[in-house]
């Protein structure tokens, strides 16, 4: 490792000159890079609703209604003006309304109430349309410039839109908070003014590094644009801490900076690695989620772990041996306060730490395995335009969810029977196809191809079913089933269903086979790096107990307080939270190996308190303000909920590894001697 560090250090003006290049080049390619805001795309090709839009967009020209448009107090006549108005912008398609379904030339006294009123009540219209993939912020500006103020728009294309106009903005808010919380976390820490910002340049490198190489995949999802950066900046400054600590302590050492700093290199390096590896590793398992929204966050975070630890060991060194006269010059004295007592403190508490958490874990396990998931945005906040006009929308109609049936063309008397079916299932109001709006008597072919391209295509029939239900939860995904169920009577596993209601069923059947698969890879890939840098079978189980516990009471909470939690976030934090936070872990075992080599396992533990609670503390100080931050600005729903959870979970584990983690050490001292690899533990009394 000496000879590697002398190279770097040799030529550090061509490593500092390539790293700046290659920043810049990664700053400007990073805006080249598109974002996804469609969780459609991001599901599996064997997916029914994915099977069934592709066959939607070879063979016919209209699109699933995914957006609600209601117009206040409007007549009848006004209410036709404006779907012809809708009609009439671009990106808008397949504008359904009262007409539709019933014959307003006749009185709607006559007509069937639940209908009339699923489109028209009270002298409010709602609309049902399709908003063109790509454009939604275009086409809802130009709806709401139609509808004015008192209009509502409630759907797909509204929250795309809000996600896409708030994405920059936030991250701008979220960083403006962020970087100052963090660089006084940093300054605490430290004996320098200036100190802080060699870790934030040397990880700050490495994100923007991260973000221009995205230009190779293309495009990357939202909940990447809106995590990755911010989690990728929280996980891996400990790294640039850990060099420039030991930088620090071999300049007490040697009057040689150069010396000093490949000492440092050679010392930080086994820790740098393992911590490197165990985050690696966990975000590796997002990889293999079939819902490759988590894909796309896992590939983003390994990159970026790997770029952080170059970086580290390579930029920073350089960087650090021409401008180390700075930190030098603005030497402050230490703001850390005494630890001393905490380790008798927390040795005293070890029984009842051990026992309170044995009675949370068996609940928290089951709690979080049975709690109220949602699969898709979840519920857009109400101080956005967006949130409070779904509560409009939805106040004055209540809830609707159109789901397209595609079933196979040329049995006509199958097809009546089929819509006769739909129309008496519970929550349907409405079944629109070629047999009931037109006739199943008048053969397609004598009839205008405008009419009849809305209905048919050359191989399969199109049916509208709207239902007065919401897009999840467990009544609208039976809605779906039932749907399926009447189709594949008559059609077997030709007919597709599709739609919002359909797709978030189709994710959570997705998500819900991914969530074994990484939660398990997660674990069995860091016991394997605990194990290898340990030479242990028990240190590994003692550490992730103690993670996998904070992960369990962490996702507990919802079901505790009946807050519906959004499954994306829910699959990344079990995940995220036991990498990220593992190192505390790490960090403070192998500390106590050390002093265990010398004294009792209770000394170990008390000097192992006090030498290493403010370290930890500083690491979770700052992924616990990452993660509140980012619920703080974010209006995603999602995203929101990732920065929550991980909040929330980087405190939970510093409890853990303060309380539980000594105590646990210390119940388990004999069994941990007989199953490390050369423990060499101190056997006197």
């Amino acid at each position: 490792m000496i000879s590697i560090a002398a190279r770097i250090l040799k030529h550090k003006k061509a490593v500092v000159i390539a790293f700046v290049l290659f920043t810049v080049i990664s700053a400007v390619a990073q805006f080249f890079v598109s974002v996804n805001y469609n969780m459609v795309d991001y599901l599996p090709e064997d997916a029914s609703s994915t099977k069934a839009m592709k066959i939607m967009e070879s063979e016919f020209t209209a699109s699933v209604p995914d957006t609600r448009v209601m117009v206040q107090d409007v007549s009848l006549q006004e209410a036709l003006h404006y779907k012809e108005k809708l009609s009439s912008i671009d990106g808008v398609s397949d504008v359904i309304w009262l007409d539709d379904v019933v014959d307003l030339k006749t009185p709607l006294e006559m007509a069937d109430e639940e209908t009339v009123e699923a489109y028209y009540k009270e002298g409010n219209a709602l609309f049902s349309i399709s908003v063109r993939s790509g454009d939604e912020v275009k086409i809802t500006d130009a709806i709401y410039e139609l509808i004015g103020e008192k209009g509502a728009i409630a759907g797909e294309a509204i929250n795309t839109a809000s996600s896409q106009k708030m994405a920059g903005t936030e991250s701008l808010y979220a960083a403006i908070l962020l970087v100052p919380i963090i660089i006084f976390i940093l300054v605490i820490s430290t004996n320098s003014w200036v100190e802080p910002l060699f870790f934030l340049t040397a990880i700050g490198v490495s994100v923007l590094i991260n973000l221009g190489t995205n230009i190779f995949i293309g495009e990357v999802s939202f909940v990447t644009q809106s995590v990755a950066p911010i989690l990728q900046l929280a996980v891996s400054l400990d790294y640039a801490v850990f060099l420039l600590h030991s930088f620090s302590d071999y300049r007490k050492k040697t009057n040689d900076p150069e010396e000093a700093m490949q000492l440092a290199m050679k010392k930080s390096f086994p820790a740098i690695t393992a911590s490197a590896a165990t985050t690696f590793f966990g975000f590796i398992a997002l990889t293999f989620m079939n819902f490759e929204i988590g894909s796309d966050l896992g590939i983003n975070l390994v990159k970026g772990i790997v770029l952080s630890f170059i970086s580290v060991m390579v930029f920073l060194p350089a960087l650090t041996l021409y401008f180390y006269k700075w930190m030098d010059k603005t030497q402050h004295k230490s703001f850390v306060p005494s630890f001393a007592g905490i380790g008798n403190f927390v040795v005293k508490l070890r029984f009842p730490s051990l026992l309170i958490v044995l009675a949370l874990l068996f609940p928290s396990f089951l709690a979080q395995s049975n709690t109220a998931f949602t699969y898709g945005l979840g519920v857009q906040p109400e101080t956005t335009r967006a949130g409070s006009d779904f509560i409009l929308i939805e106040e004055a109609f209540g809830e609707t969810t159109p789901i397209v049936l595609l079933v196979p063309k040329g049995n006509v008397a199958k097809e009546v029977e089929l819509v006769q079916e739909l129309e008496d299932l519970d929550y349907v109001t409405s079944v629109i196809a070629y047999v009931n709006m037109v006739g199943s008597v008048i053969p397609p072919d004598y009839l205008d191809e405008s009419i009849t391209n809305e209905f048919y295509s050359k191989n399969y029939s199109r049916i509208v079913i709207n239902t007065n239900q919401g897009t999840e939860g467990d009544l609208p995904f039976s809605i779906v089933q039932r749907v399926d169920e009447a189709a594949a009577k008559f059609y077997g596993d030709k007919a597709l269903s599709l739609g919002e209601s359909v797709t978030l069923y189709d994710i959570k059947n997705t998500v819900t086979r991914d969530n074994i698969v990484v939660n398990v890879l997660t674990i069995v890939t860091i016991a394997i790096v605990l194990l290898v840098t340990f030479k242990s079978i028990s240190i590994p189980l003692v550490l992730l107990i103690t993670i996998q516990s904070s992960v369990w009471i962490n996702l507990s909470i919802p079901y505790f307080t009946n807050t519906p939690l959004v499954f994306v976030g829910y699959l990344i934090i079990s995940t995220v939270q036991l990498a990220a936070t593992v190192d505390y872990a790490i960090l403070f075992t192998e500390a106590y190996q050390h002093h265990r080599k010398d004294m009792s396992p209770l000394k170990a533990i008390i000097i192992t308190l006090d030498e290493k609670t403010f370290s930890i503390s500083i690491s979770a100080a700052i992924l616990s303000s990452v993660g509140f931050i980012l619920w703080i600005t974010s209006s995603n729903p999602i995203v929101s909920s990732i920065g929550l959870l991980l909040g929330r979970g980087a405190l939970l584990a510093f409890i853990m590894v303060v309380f539980l983690l000594p105590a646990m050490l210390l119940v388990f001292d004999k069994l941990i001697k007989k199953t490390t690899y050369q423990s060499k533990f101190y056997e006197g009394k």
